[in-house]
């Protein structure tokens, strides 16, 4: 068994694969192909996938293949993805028909203007039979073996009748799929507030989740308006350096840890985490900025216990179920809005008990009455 699973590797290093791009959602994977010129120019191929034939773009080129070889090994290609988080298969997913020619992008073109008017078919069937969904976009596949049809929907549909008179319509294969505000995103969004093509659009393949500690770590901007990209969440860009500042981080002392420097021992008040530099306040009353290797830390502050429960019991009161709680050390922002928000997290769990006290007096004075 294992001179075959050697013999079937030797022949798999035999073979050539192109890395490819392909479909409305940008799906990436190896495609076995038999070209012995790989051109180092932006290129398009018609692909055989499991999807029918569809074009798509050639991956790694300008120096990535060797003799028509992809030079990276399965390995390289293997660990890219999983550090991108990216599932990724790494067995070819088809074949490479050829290099696209300009028949083939003509008709790419013209399938374009037909899918628009399949999505308004789409939209008017979809009001005839009263559904409760949204509809994005439509993608009719380069062979036209089938018509996807992407939308939105807060609820359940049965879209079964609605896919009958597609497929009537068309006389071809019809597929509906539900998206997020993220994914229509990727399918319509255009240019953002930095003047570049939107990430999601562009390159990026998996949605990370980001979250508003990400921007306040990074000072940037707490306006929503600013922060926030084509489908209203907060911009996928704020995770890009959120590793390198939080590592940075890590590097400085906590606020109100006791440290000593060449002036003396004082509390660390403040700190700016990119230049590393770390603001102390001694017993006198004086303050020196000092970076953060000459300074030794004596005591660290304690952790506060009490923030997760009562950041649970909001969550519980208030009915969030999608919240995510972020238990994170004090950050080197806003002092003021930073306290505030430790006071509203304390005081809004008391609040709430206290109502519900004073609802149950209530309730047992009627009754008393």
């Amino acid at each position: 068994m294992i001179k075959d699973v050697a013999k079937k590797s030797r022949l798999s290093r035999n073979k050539k694969y192109m890395l490819v791009k392909y479909g409305r959602m940008n799906n990436f994977g190896l495609f076995e192909h038999n070209e012995t010129h790989i051109p180092k120019l932006p290129t398009r191929v018609v692909v055989k996938t499991d999807r029918g034939l569809e074009l798509g773009y050639l991956v790694g080129r300008l120096g990535t293949y060797r003799s028509g070889h992809f030079k990276l090994n399965d390995e390289q290609v293997q660990q890219y993805f999983e550090e991108s988080q990216i599932d990724f298969e790494n067995q070819p997913i088809g074949k490479v028909i050829r290099f696209a020619t300009d028949a083939d992008i003509n008709e790419e073109r013209h399938l374009r203007k037909i899918a628009k008017e399949e999505m308004e078919f789409c939209k008017k069937f979809v009001n005839e039979l009263d559904l409760a969904m949204k509809v994005i976009d439509a993608d009719h596949i380069f062979g036209g073996e089938r018509i996807i049809f992407y939308f939105m929907s807060e609820t359940r549909v049965d879209f079964r009748e609605l896919v009958k008179k597609l497929a009537h319509e068309y006389q071809s294969r019809v597929e509906m799929r539900q998206i997020g505000s993220r994914d229509e995103a990727k399918l319509l969004s255009d240019i953002e507030s930095c003047g570049q093509q939107c990430c999601c659009t562009r390159f990026l393949k998996v949605l990370k989740p980001v979250n508003m500690r990400m921007a306040k770590m990074q000072k940037a901007t707490l306006d929503p308006s600013k922060i926030s990209g084509y489908c209203g969440r907060l911009k996928c860009c704020l995770r890009y350096e959120d590793q390198t500042y939080s590592e940075l981080k890590k590097r400085l002392p906590r606020k109100r840890a006791i440290v000593k420097t060449e002036e003396g021992q004082g509390k660390v008040i403040d700190g700016q985490i990119l230049t590393q530099l770390v603001v102390v306040e001694y017993e006198d009353g004086r303050r020196s900025v000092v970076p953060v290797e000459e300074i030794e830390i004596i005591t660290e502050p304690e952790k506060k216990k009490r923030k997760q429960e009562t950041s649970d019991e909001i969550i519980q009161a208030e009915g969030l179920e999608d919240a995510e709680v972020i238990d994170d050390e004090e950050e080197f922002i806003d002092d003021d809005e930073n306290d505030l928000d430790e006071v509203n997290e304390i005081e809004a769990p008391d609040v709430i008990k206290e109502s519900e006290e004073l609802s149950e007096l209530n309730k047992d004075d009627n009754n008393q009455q």
